[in-house]
């Protein structure tokens, strides 16, 4: 298998980081094509993708687009991509379904930006709802699998989907209580996760879109990232 993973600016793009973390951490060989943002327009891929988006893997004749789809097929062809106790894997399905789909709030309030620090000033309510329920079911797999990732002991691809979501955590100031704490301390960790954020840091691009919603969310206590170009 000679797998090829196109993504985008590692700073910025939480749907390029999950299949990226999912092949680092499970030790899936592939060729990374980064395709980086372009000033002043909005990212479109579909020269190279059919949703005009990424990730797109490509596997020889195959094309596989979104990041959940792309999890599915890997998990046709290695071990270790879901849980292999069958209630585990339901919940770590459903659970990664459900961060597919859902939790739009912190999402469009709370974009990925990981080298950055920001004091905000105010939480809607949906979005506090949203990190309510992400603790209470961080804290529920922990409780039942065992920990010290979401579906017991080994990294798989639901902690893949939440891997964003750490990122945002830690770049707005939100910390979880209970066993959720800890597993968020674990993913940022995680070597996979360490090799992304030190790429991310290292990206001398900025999306003006992206930076000028920080100002909208609060203040920035610290950039991290080398200088922009």
């Amino acid at each position: 298998m000679n797998y090829v993973l196109h993504i985008t600016n590692k700073n910025y793009s939480s749907w390029s980081l999950r299949p990226w973390v999912l092949m680092r951490a499970l030790g899936i060989a592939f060729d990374e094509v980064l395709h980086p943002f372009t000033r002043g327009s909005a990212p479109d891929f579909r020269e190279i993708s059919p949703s005009g988006k990424v990730p797109w893997l490509v596997d020889g004749d195959t094309r596989v687009w979104d990041s959940l789809a792309i999890a599915e097929y890997l998990a046709e062809r290695h071990a270790g991509i879901w849980p292999a106790d069958a209630v585990a894997r339901a919940w770590a399905r459903s659970a990664a379904a459900e961060m597919h789909s859902g939790f739009t709030a912190l999402r469009g309030q709370h974009g990925m930006n990981v080298g950055v620090r920001v004091d905000v000033a105010q939480r809607s309510p949906e979005l506090l709802a949203d990190v309510a329920r992400i603790e209470r079911l961080w804290n529920e797999g922990l409780a039942r699998f065992g920990g010290p990732f979401l579906a017991g002991a080994a990294f798989c691809a639901v902690d893949a989907f939440y891997a964003p979501v750490a990122y945002r955590f830690r770049t707005y100031g939100i910390a979880p209580q209970g066993a959720a704490a800890a597993y968020l301390a674990t993913l940022l960790a995680h070597p996979a996760m360490r090799e992304w954020e030190a790429a991310a840091l290292a990206e001398d691009f900025r999306d003006p879109p992206h930076e000028d919603e920080l100002a909208l969310i609060g203040r920035v206590t610290a950039d991290l990232r080398i200088p922009a170009r």
